[in-house]
């Protein structure tokens, strides 16, 4: 009886719900996507006392069970929402974000490391002296610590000096990796949001840390004012199911993921991993680190885990090695972050004791049951195999077992990065060398002649503890070179980087060509047991450790959450869930589900939700379309690497070169007050900021596509830039004017060598033109108006043609007011009383 009025009260609390707009970044390639409009909600605030036992509300857990009676959350939010929450201000009181809105963001911690220099200039150029929270900032030194140059040495010593009159917390060179620092200090913290102006961010997500990057506009504002603004990813869930066998890593976990989902699933997306607490309880949190880490190659913008059993444990034993060695000889403040009682305040004892568990705690902060995420994709862990990445690509994932059978010789080894070189790594390596001696009459073996094995620990404790443990000392019997604990050859700096025609494998994070060495060079990546024995035995080779199961058929993987129907458990309660749920994608698939389907000429309503527009920004901002017809358009095709490093290149030049790389006759043909609508992932490749403000230069105000690169899309807000998703356009345009005479003179664009001095460049995405494509850029004489105010995009189809509207992303007066002011620095220099 109990259970049929819960189903009713459910059934009876159920209404229609009208969420917030989309954003800019208008999902393209959802499952179930969060549309602007919803029609259901999934979850209702249950304010009634949870269905339990009396004896349950009288024991030691009725505290807890209270609790649950206070949960009254109106819109269901992922973890990911949860955290920003917490770190936005300004919001409307009661506002619950989520994916989709602009927010001025506060972050807990923002990090810089070699590009701190860069940051602090532009952070004195737009007229700020004195940071506004010291202690928000950390500064490391990690990237080229090989470099013994004067010029290095300088940057090196300027970079300590700033900190020190800053009164900033900092690292110098050879302590460890930024990002490592940030989690074993303890500034990355659970349940927190914490950037650096670095891609690899995403690594804090491991220990249920928000981790993202941000570029060095957005640093120079943190550093001034505290602040900077985010628009809230689509969120995707990423279950993992069941245990790892022997033999199989995080590693091999993320290795796999970007392989076998290596179609932009995730591009752009916040991710959340979940699974049951079994499934959880078999991840470690250094795997976790690992996996989160390379969400950033799989195209995420973060990789979250959530809080629960293992980081607690995993947080205690921080706090106790903390007071234990508070007084160590080298620079550290983790005794200072890792108390006790401050991991209490993640973790809401439950009252419950279990029989070997002992006491139950239930983390303070979780995703709400029935959260909305804007796909979900899963991965049966029992099913994996070790993975191998490459040659020269994420996108490429291989079985070991395949690989080994090729005889693939190897030149070099190695096992460095932020990625993959704690203790635990360390010691999976060692151990491989460890299990040799055993048939070599207890020594070590040597590597071959013809392989040159690199080491590098995550920092300096890292490195102590594999000292203690001696795998250290057994890594470097065998032949390994040790290098400082740094980035190193990861990111192609310093010693031992890949010739032409060698082969490396890596256990760091990314391998595509040129990365770490020359472009004729072969880079692969593993988890540290196959660097290892591929080091030992001059191939790729794995250890021996995985054994795979009678009647493999290879990993399953897919769309959903995974769980097969016939082992599913589900209540009453549950089931009514999932045939709602099932009904409300299949309205969004009818709505929503592709760029194809973006809803045209939608239907005016009475309610209609109107943006606020600040005095002075236009309501309306149009043209005629310039349409250049091609995906992945990168920044170097934007503007050409050759200009990046000049600073005193004129805005005239600007406009002039301006994607001239993609195509020389764009400037001949796009003129000033154009609109420019391009296909998807534009703005892909490298960091630099000229890739925006050229296309201003040449005098076009907005700049439209099918999608947007992330990096671009923020260095073009800073910059005063507008954009706008609207990918039925470029679908549409590509309908009309294509044919099927394809140029190919747009497709030896190269990213400047210089490139990686900007030290957190992502790979440049390869200029993609349809089959059919007709020409690089055309005008069409379409005409496309914004609509600011009522966040839609309004289409008139040559001068007799059809006319069509379509509904984007709102946006919002905090973002308005940094465009109106001319981008991000102007902005700062307002909230900080200089002249803008």
């Amino acid at each position: 009886m109990a259970m049929s009025s819960r189903v009713a009260r459910l059934l009876g609390r159920r209404k229609l719900t009208q969420t917030s707009t989309l954003s800019l970044r208008t999902v393209t390639q959802c499952t179930a996507p969060r549309t602007a409009r919803r029609t259901f909600c999934t979850t209702l605030a249950r304010k009634d006392t949870p269905e339990v036992f009396p004896s349950m509300r009288e024991g030691p857990a009725a505290g807890f069970l209270s609790t649950l009676q206070q949960q009254q959350t109106k819109i269901p939010q992922t973890l990911t929402e949860k955290i920003v929450q917490r770190h936005a201000v300004g919001i409307a009181q009661g506002k619950v974000l989520q994916s989709g809105d602009y927010v001025t963001l506060q972050p807990n911690r923002c990090m810089t490391h070699d590009n701190t220099w860069p940051v602090a200039l532009k952070f004195m150029s737009i007229g700020a002296s004195k940071i506004n929270d010291a202690d928000q900032i950390v500064m490391t030194l990690d990237h080229d610590v090989q470099n013994k140059s004067e010029k290095n040495l300088k940057k090196y010593s300027q970079i300590e000096e700033f900190a020190k009159n800053q009164g900033v917390v900092f690292y110098p060179a050879g302590r460890g990796i930024g990002h490592q620092i940030m989690v074993e200090e303890g500034y990355a913290w659970p349940g927190t949001l914490a950037v650096a102006s670095d891609s690899h961010s995403n690594m804090y997500g491991g220990i249920g840390c928000l981790g993202t990057p941000v570029v060095r506009t957005d640093a120079a504002s943190i550093w001034a004012t505290g602040r900077t603004w985010w628009q809230i990813p689509p969120v995707a869930k990423v279950n993992l199911i069941g245990i790892m066998p022997q033999g199989v890593t995080g590693k091999d976990v993320i290795v796999a993921l970007a392989g076998l989902f290596n179609n932009d699933e995730v591009l752009n997306h916040a991710i959340e991993f979940t699974g049951s607490d079994e499934t959880l309880r078999s991840i470690p949190v250094d795997d976790r680190l690992a996996i989160a880490n390379m969400t950033t190659e799989w195209g995420a913008l973060t990789g979250l885990f959530p809080i629960d059993s293992i980081l607690h444990g995993w947080l205690r034993s921080k706090a106790t090695d903390a007071a234990l060695y508070k007084n160590s000889d080298y620079k550290d403040h983790h005794g200072q972050q890792y108390l006790h009682e401050r991991i209490d305040k993640l973790f809401t004892a439950t009252g419950i004791v279990g029989q070997q568990s002992g006491p139950i705690f239930q983390p303070a902060l979780a995703a709400d049951k029935g959260a909305v995420y804007a796909k979900e994709l899963y991965l049966d862990l029992t099913t994996l195999s070790p993975y191998v990445s490459g040659p020269n690509s994420v996108k490429v994932a291989t079985p070991l077992s395949e690989l080994e059978s090729q005889d693939i010789q190897i030149n070099k080894a190695y096992l460095v990065s932020c990625t993959n070189s704690r203790a635990s790594d360390l010691a999976a390596a060692a151990k491989v060398f460890k299990d040799a001696a055993t048939h070599n009459n207890g020594e070590i073996p040597k590597i071959p002649a013809h392989v040159n094995f690199y080491i590098a620990a995550a920092s300096i404790p890292e490195q102590r503890a594999a000292e203690e443990q001696g795998d250290w000392q057994a890594l470097l019997a065998a032949g390994a070179k040790p290098l400082p604990s740094g980035c190193g050859p990861c990111i192609g700096l310093g010693t031992g980087l890949l010739e032409p025609g060698e082969v490396g494998i890596s256990a760091s994070n990314r391998n595509f060509k040129g990365r770490m060495g020359s472009p004729e060079a072969k880079a692969y990546l593993a988890s540290p047991e196959v660097v290892a024995a591929s080091a030992l035995s001059g191939k790729i080779s794995g250890p021996g450790w995985y054994k795979a199961p009678v009647g493999y058929t290879g990993v399953r993987r897919g769309e959903g959450d995974g769980v097969i129907e016939e082992e599913r458990m589900m209540t009453i309660e549950d089931m009514l869930e999932k045939v709602i749920r099932q009904a409300e994608e299949t309205i969004e698939s009818v709505e929503n589900a592709s760029a194809d389907k973006q809803s045209m000429n939608p239907p005016s309503t009475g309610s209609e939700s109107l943006t606020e527009i600040l005095p002075g920004f236009p309501e309306r901002i149009g043209g005629e379309i310039v349409f250049c017809d091609a995906d992945n358009i990168n920044t170097d095709g934007i503007y050409p690497g050759k200009y990046t490093y000049q600073d005193d290149v004129p805005r005239e030049k600007m406009a002039e070169v301006c994607m001239e790389n993609y195509d020389p006759s764009f400037g001949s043909i796009a003129k000033s007050g154009d609109i420019l609508v391009s296909g998807f992932n534009f703005g892909c490749g490298s960091s630099r900021e000229q890739a925006a403000t050229a296309i201003l230069a040449k005098g076009i105000p907005l700049v439209v596509a099918g999608s947007f690169g992330n990096i671009f899309s923020r260095n073009s807000i800073n910059n005063a830039l507008m954009g706008v998703e609207v990918p039925k356009l470029a679908n549409r345009l590509r309908e009309v004017f294509s044919s099927s005479t394809p140029p190919a003179s747009q497709q030896n664009m190269q990213e400047p060598d210089k490139n990686r001095e900007s030290l957190d460049s992502p790979p440049p995405g390869q200029v993609v033109q349809p089959q059919q494509a007709k020409q690089l850029t055309r005008r069409t004489g379409w005409t496309l108006e914004w609509d600011v105010r009522r966040s839609t995009v309004n289409v008139q189809e040559g001068k007799d043609g059809k006319k069509w509207s379509v509904k984007v992303g709102e946006l919002p007066p905090n973002v308005q007011e940094i465009i109106a002011l001319g981008g991000l620095e102007s902005w700062v220099r307002k909230e900080i009383g200089g002249t803008v």
